[in-house]
This record gives C-alpha cells, sequence and structure tokens, in this order.
C-alpha cells in the first residue's frame, strides 16, 4: 500500500504543475471580471494586485506551492470561500449520484453480461450487444434531456430538475453523511427520503447508462474467456454442478477484470457529473468547476482539478487492494 501510494506522488505532482500553466491559459481576465463593467484602468490594476496577478508566473506558482504546503487550496473568488470548503460541502451531493449510478450499472450490466456469455449468439446475448451500442451511443447530456422532457414535460412523473430535494414540500435533512438518502433515513424522516430518490431517479439513470456499456461488454469477455478455460473444462469434467461452475470458477476469475475497470469508471462517472449537474441544477462538484471556469476563478479549478486527481489516485489504491484480496496471485506479482 505504501509503496504504491508513494509512485503516485510523482502524478500528483504533475498534475498540480499542468493545473496551474492550464487554468492560467483559460480565457479572460479575472481581475476585469470581478472589477465590473464600469471599472477603468485604475481600479482593475488595483484588483489585480488584490489578486496577485501582477506577480511572475514563477512568483504565482511558488504562492500556490506554498499555500498547498500549509494544506490551503486558496479562496475561491466567486464565492469569497476557501476553496477546500468549497468542495468538500459539494462532494457528497456528487459522491451520492456517483454512487447511486454505479450502483444501478453494475446491477443491470453484470447479470446482463454473465448470461450473454453463458448463452452467446442467443437472443440474450443479441440484446446485451445491442443495449451495450444504444447506451454507449448517446452523450449523458442528451440523454438527461430527453428524460426531463419525457417524465418531467410530458408525463409529469419525475419532479422538477432543481436539485438534490423540492424544499416547498420536502426538509432537507441536518447533515451526518452528506448523502440525502441516508441522513433522511438517519433522522427517521420518511417523507423527505422519498423526496430525495424522486430527485436522484432521472439524473441516477442518466449517467448509469454511461457505465452501463463498459461493465457489461467487459463482463461478457471476462466470462467468455473465463468459461472457455481449462480450469472450467475440468471442472465441468468432474461433475460439478452448472451453478458451481458459473460462478466459483467462471465468475470468480472474470471478477479481476471487471473490478480493474470499477475504479476507472467511477472517477469517469464522477468527471461526467460535470454535464449532468447542470441539466439537472444538482450542486455538486462540477457545477462549481463550471461556473468556476466561466468566471475564471484560478484557485477554484486549480482546487477541483487537485481533488480529483487525489480521488483518482485513492480509487486506484482500493481496486488494487480488492484485486488482491479476489486474486492473491496479484499481491505476489505486485
Amino acid at each position: 500500500m505504501l509503496r504504491r501510494m508513494g509512485s503516485a506522488i510523482p502524478s500528483l505532482i504533475g498534475v498540480i504543475i499542468a493545473t496551474f500553466l492550464l487554468s492560467r491559459a483559460l480565457p479572460g481576465d479575472p481581475a476585469v471580471y470581478f472589477a465590473g463593467p464600469a471599472a477603468n484602468a485604475e481600479s482593475v490594476q488595483q484588483v489585480r494586485e488584490s489578486l496577485g496577478l501582477d506577480k511572475s508566473v514563477p512568483e504565482q506558482f511558488a504562492l500556490y506551492v506554498w499555500d498547498l504546503a500549509h494544506g490551503s487550496l486558496g479562496t475561491s473568488l466567486t464565492t469569497g470561500q476557501p476553496v477546500a470548503d468549497d468542495l468538500l460541502q459539494r462532494l457528497p451531493a456528487s459522491m451520492e449520484l456517483t454512487f447511486a449510478a454505479l450502483i444501478v450499472a453494475i446491477v443491470v450490466a453484470v447479470p446482463l453480461g454473465v448470461f450473454a456469455a453463458v448463452r452467446p449468439s442467443s437472443f440474450v446475448d443479441h440484446f446485451c450487444r445491442g443495449t451495450v451500442t444504444v447506451a454507449a451511443a448517446f452523450p449523458t447530456f442528451f440523454v438527461a434531456l430527453l428524460l426531463v422532457y419525457v417524465f418531467y414535460y410530458l408525463l409529469g412523473w419525475a419532479p422538477q430538475p432543481l436539485g438534490r430535494i423540492d424544499e416547498i414540500y420536502y426538509v432537507a435533512p441536518d447533515t451526518v453523511t452528506g448523502f440525502y438518502l441516508i441522513d433522511t433515513l438517519l433522522a427517521g424522516d420518511s417523507e423527505s427520503f422519498r423526496g430525495a430518490l424522486a430527485q436522484l431517479v432521472l439524473p441516477t439513470i442518466s449517467l448509469a447508462l454511461f457505465a452501463l456499456a463498459p461493465i457489461a461488454r467487459m463482463t461478457r469477455a471476462s466470462m467468455l474467456t473465463a468459461l472457455g478455460s481449462d480450469f472450467v473444462r475440468t471442472a465441468r469434467a468432474n461433475g460439478l454442478s452448472g451453478a458451481t461452475v458459473l460462478f466459483t470458477y467462471g465468475f470468480r476469475n472474470a471478477l479481476l477484470s471487471i473490478t480493474n475497470i470499477m475504479g476507472m469508471i467511477f472517477s469517469f462517472l464522477l468527471g461526467s457529473n460535470v454535464l449532468i449537474e447542470q441539466v439537472f441544477g444538482w450542486p455538486g462538484i462540477g457545477a462549481y468547476a463550471v461556473s468556476a471556469v466561466i468566471a475564471s476563478d484560478y484557485a477554484a479549478v486549480q482546487g477541483f482539478i487537485l481533488m480529483m486527481a487525489v480521488i483518482y489516485v485513492l480509487l486506484n489504491l482500493v481496486v488494487d487492494l480488492l484485486a488482491g484480496l479476489i486474486d492473491p496471485r496479484v499481491r505476489f506479482e505486485g
């Protein structure tokens, strides 16, 4: 674990440098933006000096690294709050949506891929490949807009897509975990739980379709490889039941490949939240990042990308540990 965490340090250093340089390449001048349309050149210069933008790029980078070393991501120019506080406040909303989408995708895609591998060229196999193709063909924002149009505008089944809970009819729970579904259950508020769940359904489906395709494809391919291996044929020749061969020998060996792709898909989902959050008015880190880019809020953009990089590193670490539990040979190879 320590060795893998140490190997991630050069990647994080590269992310810090690249993020700093790319944020300076954003169009627009933050000083002009925050000085206002009626500001003159003198006012703009005063704002630029107060933001530290009058210094050279190496000086700005040195100050940024100094703040990072002291645990500070800077202060957001748009909210006036520390960037770390803004991100930690919004992260649970994005994580709840991402976890919900990943769970739905796994529940649908894994059995679909297994059944498709068990009966190749059957109706289930064709349905799996067709579903994967359709799910991968449509962008997430198009699916989100289509679901809003059909289920909210035409049918009226879904609530208005304006955040995590409709505070006109329900009460937002006190923050314990930051996950509304869990916090409402902890508070014993079933009405607010149903309200939060209703708001979560459409964005979850929109995001789950994005993850469904690679999970089903990987499950099918891994199961076909496992079921065609020598140890599976030997197990069948020894008279073991079909369920034992399928799950104990086939699925367990295919699970390593499926687990390896889960971390990648989770990080992709967390990044894809940007579009979904804009469509559904979801107050997550994606919407925060979009606002920061529009305002050329350097500290907020850098903090968002750095947080995503840290989450990605931690996800890879978790996946590596799970891979070692699933297949002990991975630990010896590591």
